[in-house]
């Protein structure tokens, strides 16, 4: 593994963003094997392997041989500044023939960002699935400083992209994470696209709260569940995997932007066809 990490870490230092791709976690052959019982998992662990490692190693330039044959990265500049780390097997697009049976849905976890990743992040999704269209999107609560409550004015801008994603046809229904009765209601007051859907953590609330429940059922809005962690990738856990598989980068000056979840579902049936990971990590060079 030297001498690819060793190549890896000269790109690195070079590029300035790294998007990583999972491709169909159906077909990892090791997971098939083993298959992750929480997202955190999911997103961090192969057999007690972080799942990342295995992609990173094979970072170099397109058709140069690597011990990873499955794994490619190619250069999207004529310079490396912007790197796309896949595991090229497990790349698997949607048929065109095939589109309107089956539902593509998508949860954006922003990490270290601001909401002009968010069409980033859905535009790279519809290219890797070969679509034009999302059929919904969820976003989980964007991070806030220490001691700052989420708010009706910090959503705003994350839902204004959204909205627009929806009317420029780019997604179909959009829709929120772990919002409280009254903050879901102020959001559904003041948007122009209504939330879908709600998505309310088991692990934190073993009943769905009655108010919450009474307002959805009002205006029609669907509540879920999930167990997402908190946190689905930290920038700690980016750069420990970060450094384990590449020692030579400057695991320091990398930051995980945003993580989105997708998943492709089969509608008449309800079994997943396919599901998958993309990350969008950013050097941030000292000034």
């Amino acid at each position: 593994m030297g001498t690819e990490s060793g190549s890896a870490g000269v790109l690195l230092g070079q590029a300035g963003v790294l998007n990583l791709q999972t491709g169909n976690l159906l077909n990892w052959g090791r997971l098939r094997k083993k298959c992750p019982a929480i997202p955190s998992e999911e997103v961090s662990r192969e057999e007690g392997r972080p799942a990342i490692h295995s992609l990173l190693p094979s970072i170099s330039p397109a058709g140069v041989p690597v011990n990873f044959p499955l794994l490619s990265c190619i250069y999207l500049q004529e310079m490396p500044k912007i790197l796309e780390c896949t595991l090229a097997q497990a790349i698997e697009k949607i048929n065109p023939e095939e589109r309107e049976e089956l539902k593509v849905s998508a949860k954006l976890f922003i990490v270290g960002s601001n909401s002009s990743s968010i069409r980033e992040a859905v535009n790279m999704t519809c290219s890797a699935l070969g679509v034009d269209q999302l059929d919904s999107v969820i976003i989980a609560p964007p991070p806030t400083e220490d001691g700052i409550n989420l708010s009706l004015e910090y959503l705003q801008p994350y839902w204004a992209e959204l909205e627009n994603l929806v009317q420029n046809k780019k997604i179909v229904a959009i829709g929120t994470s772990d919002l409280d009765k009254a903050l879901l209601e102020q959001l559904f007051l003041w948007a122009q696209v209504k939330p879908s859907s709600n998505q309310v953590n088991l692990a934190s609330c073993c009943v769905m709260p009655p108010d919450l429940t009474a307002f959805a059922k009002e205006f029609d809005i669907q509540l879920l569940t999930h167990n997402d962690p908190k946190e689905l990738l930290c920038e700690a856990s980016f750069q420990e995997a970060l450094q384990e598989s590449i020692p030579e980068c400057q695991v320091h000056e990398w930051t995980p932007l945003w993580l989105l979840r997708y998943s492709v579902i089969v509608k008449s049936r309800g079994i997943i066809k396919s599901k998958g990971y993309i990350l969008q990590a950013r050097r941030i060079l000292s000034s």
